[in-house]
């Protein structure tokens, strides 16, 4: 029998209404054997995560102050899920660890974890499943880097002859047996290895919205999903900002060669967005608009370079970077001509040395001007299409040159899959605006 993997977020669990969402979506196919879950995120607004609940009991105990009122609001919010349930049910022992581990060693990685823990212990009773802890299948090195070929072979031996299992989200053990998580939005990965393990058919990350959106929804009002999106278009678009899906939760799945499909928990009848490997998986109906996305991000900076005949000075360009390698720095972008360079870099990471390197780049290369630009941002405009269609980066340039935007820098892959523009950050949100009215909304009509 083919399985599918089912990962829910933090909002998807965030109370008893929501497992109840979860249980039924779940039991509404008998291929969805093996979850992962988050711990429980907002029930409104104002409300507070229960990871960051966690992370603030490790920061009380690591000061030596009782925390035991702040771990109590934990207990009591898992309590209320578990009274909501009608389950018979008691999370005691758990929480007498935590309190012991938080006093006797307060890490962060262990209190975060445990949200995924607690939340995937309550929800394997809820389903009847398995409870398989990630701490026994996601294996790190001991300088924190997920071994994915050790993760993947323990996964598929602990879980081989179950028919089903909850494993939590989020963290794993190192190889010295101490508690590592991932960065935030870390349980995409595990869901990742997990269909991975089991040779799923399909990867579904559900969470609270219905698939991935050619915009931003806070820029762009009401801005179409994507039907069907490849994994590398995902990754030019999650790395210029757009985030529905951790990133690092590609790889798992693509090496396996496993769709992942982003859907609603609150929708469920929505088809979402599906994530394939490359353009063969696509159907003609799915092709779609000649873009795929738009993200965009701020905070970046621009070293202007100018210096007569630097397209003749052997190794110019090799002294630039090393300069930039020496104080630790990496580049975003840097195109030239035959007497300028540009190098596009994220401005948190210059401010400490800027000082410094422009006084280095003055020393080793001699240049008849520089500068640094900042409050610069870059978006990206991304599509399989784009390569195949003429006139892209023409309609991009009018949709700057009719709002008026000043386009500071432009460049283009080798691979057309995107088209990155540099912006001023006080522009960025217009030229999404108008670039999605440009590629959407026009061809629609």
């Amino acid at each position: 029998m083919s399985y599918k993997v089912v990962k829910f977020g933090g909002s998807s669990l965030a109370d008893a209404n929501q497992f109840r969402k979860v249980a039924a979506i779940i039991k509404s196919d008998d291929k969805r054997r093996f979850v992962v879950p988050s711990a429980p995120g907002k029930r409104f607004s104002d409300d507070i995560k229960v990871t960051d609940m966690l992370y603030k009991c490790c920061e009380l105990a690591g000061s030596g102050v009782d925390f035991s009122d702040d771990l109590q609001l934990i207990k009591n919010r898992y309590n209320g899920i578990i009274s909501e349930l009608g389950m018979d049910m008691s999370l005691d022992e758990e929480f007498d660890t935590i309190e012991r581990e938080l006093k006797a060693r307060p890490a962060k990685d262990y209190a975060a974890s445990r949200g995924e823990f607690l939340n995937g212990k309550v929800l394997a009773r809820f389903l009847g499943f398995n409870f398989v802890d990630a701490a026994d299948v996601i294996v790190f090195n001991t300088k924190g880097s997920l071994l994915l070929e050790e993760t993947v072979k323990a996964a598929r031996e602990r879980l081989k002859g179950l028919e089903n299992a909850v494993i939590p989200g989020f963290y794993g053990r190192t190889t010295e047996g101490v508690i590592k998580t991932f960065s935030r939005g870390g349980s995409d990965v595990t869901g990742s290895i997990i269909a991975n393990a089991v040779r799923a058919e399909i990867y579904e990350n559900w969470t609270d919205v219905s698939g991935f959106l050619v915009a931003d929804p806070r820029i762009v009002d009401k801005p179409d999903v994507i039907e069907t999106i490849t994994y590398r278009e995902l990754r030019e678009l999650a790395y210029m900002g757009a985030s529905v899906l951790h990133e690092d939760a590609i790889f798992p799945v693509r090496s396996a060669g496993i769709p992942i499909n982003i859907r609603n928990t609150n929708a469920p009848e929505d088809a979402g967005t599906m994530i394939v490997s490359n353009d063969h998986d696509f159907s003609r109906e799915s092709l779609g608009h000649t873009i795929t996305g738009i993200a965009g991000k701020k905070g970046f900076s621009s070293i202007n370079i100018e210096k007569a005949m630097m397209n003749n000075e052997h190794g110019f360009g090799m002294k630039v970077l090393k300069v930039l390698y020496d104080n630790g720095l990496s580049f975003e972008h840097m195109p030239s001509g035959i007497d300028t360079m540009s190098i596009t870099l994220e401005t948190a990471r210059l401010e400490p040395v800027r000082d410094k390197v422009i006084a280095e780049l003055r020393r080793e290369v001699e240049p008849d001007h520089i500068d640094v630009e900042d409050g610069l941002a870059i978006l990206a405009v991304v599509g399989r299409r784009m390569k195949n269609t003429r006139g892209t980066v023409a309609r991009v340039f009018a949709a700057m040159a009719h709002a008026r935007i000043n386009v500071k820098l432009i460049d283009q892959g080798s691979s057309e899959l995107n088209v990155i523009i540099g912006v001023s950050e006080n522009d960025l949100p217009e030229a999404i605006r108008r670039i999605y009215d440009m590629f959407i909304n026009s061809e629609k009509q």
